[in-house]
């Protein structure tokens, strides 16, 4: 089973990704920070979406499900 930074890791490059052709920040340099870090990375991207279509809402739900 994955530890939770694996997970983190995972989600924040989706969240990145999300919508875009090419990546936009190389998620392996996510991999230095720490859990609490990349738990307040994850919060401040779902923070910063704006107005979403209902596909958009219910692909976010995906990673509510762990806060």
């Amino acid at each position: 089973m994955k530890n939770e930074k694996e997970v983190l890791l995972a989600e924040i490059e989706k969240l990145i990704a999300y919508g875009r052709e090419e990546p936009t920040i190389n998620p392996n340099l996510l991999a230095y920070l720490e859990v609490e870090d990349l738990i307040h990375t994850k919060a401040k991207l779902l923070e910063r979406v704006g107005k979403l279509s209902e596909e958009d809402k219910e692909w976010l739900e995906q990673f509510k499900k762990y806060d």
